[in-house]
């Protein structure tokens, strides 16, 4: 009976937002925008319709050029706006996107979907006609199946984990193969684009609500913060990626959900053997031969004169999915989800779920992939969830690696149901947890048991993230708010607890009088001394980060030629004496970098805005803003990932810790919450960074939640709208201050 009162609950929640879609005049009419001190949008309109028409109007007031870069990827026509460089990228997406096809999608979608697109497509263009001296690169006009291109809201998505730019170059253009993306890639530190989630349930509330931690890793400014309500219940906040018409991570007055990168394999290669047969390009699949799907996509790319050239590709198929590459004489074919109205349907409408029934109810789509969800109610359940969309496999098989495509047995058998995936429900542990590691930690004792699933419900494995929050969550305290912030702001870093012991056994092996013991000792008894904890002031903390990049580079290559997740890699393989080669690499590099191996981190780890360009910039004679949080590969729960340009001393933060936030659902919902840089991608705006130091100290800012409160109302399109308060300064200190 629960799961029908909760599929009719869906149903009704459908029809509420199925009314015929009115034109920009009759929405301008039914919508008002309030914005809060910090710039932050909360949108408010008479239909669901009416919301997102003023909520895509109030994110291209806030930053269109990054609106139109997500849906000119997302559809495979950036290269018509950045050239060459670009081309392989939108072929990539066309492999899968036909756009030809979309507006075929849009007509079949059922009427409440089409409301919102055309809506969505609306709002946009109201923008554009209300703004005429901006000059979009290329979309001059959105059209509602458009949307449809863009219905995932996580950054990058399965595509661009499933697809090498450069084999596929290789494949289509004719060059040579290159050594595959893991192998290249593996000797850099790269910051994960994962994510935390912790939820509490109320045996673990000081309370006795239950809590949410929403902590994507992303990169910077890749979202925006808005409220978007209606008459017909749309009542919901948080982040949505620019451009879509959905908060991603966020919360409604009775359910809050947080979306972590999970390590489940949803993206497979088949390998194939391909021959010419009776005139006709065909690989084999079991005892016969299927003729090979082939399919023109055209591309525009931008030439040097602005003008635009187009370049045709022949794409290959076989049942599996698009030909992506060659390894040495068989064809690769790759298989991901690929449902678009799907995905749409179902990041809408969970926005809109009331329980946990409504979410399961929503998630029978399977159309999530690439995400776990941790989940929170103002019922007190809380839940941890796994992505819905997972193919049924032969589990001999390895599937890490390409398989036999001409094996039928390869084959994916159809999808798990929703109960056979690994979740956890109201945990007696009283809290869940994932960091983008493996489901069976997520509550302590009472999470899900590995032996009892396929191998591939999970890749990762541990991480020290992972070690980190169960270690925190384990010790029985209560939580509100302030102290799950506080926890989640923790500064110790357990993967150098775990690797400096072994560092100082091999170093105390070294010869008495050899050099590198000499070069090495006082650097040494720094790590020994230290605490593993990161801040600002802390010499040791930056000396590790330099070890840990060097740890990397050495043994990144050799974990991912073996196959083994890095951690695992460095906690079972590593040699000491690796350990110590490591150390004395980063002594050197910071010598040659710095002039000296012992600088304070914050003084060189810094965060720095200094336009609105999609690729960020830096100057080490402009102001920034001192950083102590650090790599999540380290076991920071606040992650910082920097970025390395060439002549600047500094390290600038690009990916981590983006929209922070804390919910606590009760009789009166209370939150709080912080987003890197502000809210706008305007510079003159003084919401373009004014959230830069409350960022840096994790001091997050109370959450506005009844519109009322939010600031004067104006209309899309008003003449003259609340003018936002212009930027005098950039927040911070040069490169190298305090």
């Amino acid at each position: 009976m629960g799961k029908l009162l909760a599929a009719l609950g869906m149903a009704m929640l459908s029809t509420a937002v199925s009314a015929a879609a009115p034109g920009p005049a009759a929405h301008v009419r039914h919508v008002t925008i309030a914005r809060d001190s910090f710039g932050i949008a909360h949108i408010r309109g008479t239909t669901d319709a009416d919301a997102v028409f003023g909520m895509m109007y109030a994110q291209a007031e806030d930053d269109f050029p990054r609106i139109e870069h997500n849906y000119l990827a997302a559809m495979g026509r950036l290269a018509e706006a950045e050239g060459e460089p670009a081309l392989w990228a939108d072929l990539r997406q066309r492999l899968f996107l036909d756009l030809d096809a979309l507006p075929g999608e849009y007509r079949r979608s059922p009427a409440w979907l089409r409301a919102l697109m055309d809506a969505w497509a609306g709002g946009l263009n109201h923008y554009l006609a209300t703004h005429p001296m901006v000059q979009p690169r290329r979309i001059t006009r959105f059209e509602p199946w458009m949307a449809l291109a863009f219905s995932e809201g996580s950054i990058g998505g399965d595509i661009e984990r499933g697809v090498d730019l450069a084999a596929l170059e290789a494949f289509y253009g004719g060059g040579k193969s290159p050594a595959p993306a893991r192998l290249a890639d593996a000797g850099r530190l790269i910051e994960p684009k994962g994510s935390n989630g912790i939820a509490i349930g109320p045996s673990r509330s000081a309370s006795g609500h239950p809590l949410l931690w929403i902590n994507p890793h992303t990169s910077f400014f890749f979202r925006a913060e808005q409220q978007v309500t209606s008459t017909q219940g749309l009542d919901v906040y948080g982040a949505a990626t620019w451009g879509q018409f959905f908060v991603y991570q966020g919360f409604n007055k009775q359910l809050g959900w947080m979306h972590t990168s999970s390590g489940v394999d949803t993206i497979d290669e088949f390998a194939v053997a391909v021959a010419r047969r009776a005139g006709r390009l065909s690989y084999r699949y079991g005892r016969a031969w299927r003729p090979v799907r082939q399919r023109i996509v055209t591309l525009g790319v931008r030439q040097p004169d602005g003008t635009i050239a187009p370049r045709r590709f022949t794409v290959l198929a076989t049942h599996h999915g698009p030909i992506i590459r060659q390894e040495k004489d068989r064809w690769i074919a790759v298989a991901m989800l690929n449902r678009p109205r799907a995905a749409l349907e179902q990041s809408y409408l969970r926005t809109r779920a009331g329980s946990l029934a409504d979410y399961l109810a929503v998630s029978e789509r399977k159309a999530n992939a690439s995400n776990n969800t941790i989940l929170a109610a103002a019922d007190g359940t809380i839940a941890y969830l796994h992505p819905q969309f997972v193919p049924i496999r032969n589990d001999r098989f390895d599937y890490t690696r390409p398989v036999d495509g001409s094996d039928p047995a390869t084959d994916w058998q159809g999808l798990h149901a929703l109960k056979d995936l690994p979740q956890v429900v109201r945990p007696a542990t009283g809290w869940v947890v994932n960091t983008n590691n493996a489901p069976w930690t997520a509550a302590g004792a009472d999470s899900p048991k590995a032996a009892d699933f396929p191998r591939y419900m999970d890749l990762l494995g541990d991480n020290p993230r992972g070690d980190h929050a169960t270690a925190l969550l384990s010790r029985g305290e209560l939580f509100s708010p302030q102290t799950l912030t506080r926890t989640a702001f923790d500064s110790f870093l357990p993967l150098f607890d775990q690797q400096i012991p072994r560092l100082q056994k091999e170093f105390e092996a070294l010869p008495p009088r050899s050099a590198m013991r000499q070069r090495l000792a006082a650097p040494m008894a720094m790590l020994a001394r230290w605490d593993r904890r990161w801040s600002i002031e802390s010499e040791p903390t930056t000396l590790a980060v330099h070890w840990g990049e060097a740890l990397w580079a050495s043994e990144g290559p050799k974990a991912a030629a073996a196959n083994v997740p890095i951690f695992a890699y460095l906690a079972t393989r590593t040699t000491d004496a690796d350990r110590v080669a490591a150390l004395d690499a980063a002594v050197a590099r910071m010598q040659r970098d710095f002039g000296s191996w012992r600088v304070e981190w914050g003084r060189i780890n810094r965060f720095q805005r200094l336009d609105g360009a999609i690729a960020p910039r830096f100057d080490d004679r402009a102001p920034s803003v001192p950083i102590g949080f650090t790599s999540g590969n380290f076991g920071s729960l606040a992650s910082f990932g920097v970025d390395r340009q060439p002549g600047q001393r500094c390290l600038y933060g690009t990916s981590g810790n983006s929209f922070v936030a804390v919910v606590e659902f009760g009789p009166r919902i209370r939150a709080w919450a912080v987003s890197a840089g502000g809210e706008s991608g305007d510079p003159g705006s003084s919401h373009f960074d004014d959230q830069a130091k409350r960022y840096a100290s994790g001091d997050l800012r109370p959450i506005i939640l009844d519109p009322a409160g939010a600031g004067r109302p104006y209309r899309p399109g008003d003449a003259h709208p609340p003018v936002p308060v212009r930027r005098v300064s950039a927040p911070g200190t040069p490169c190298g201050a305090p």
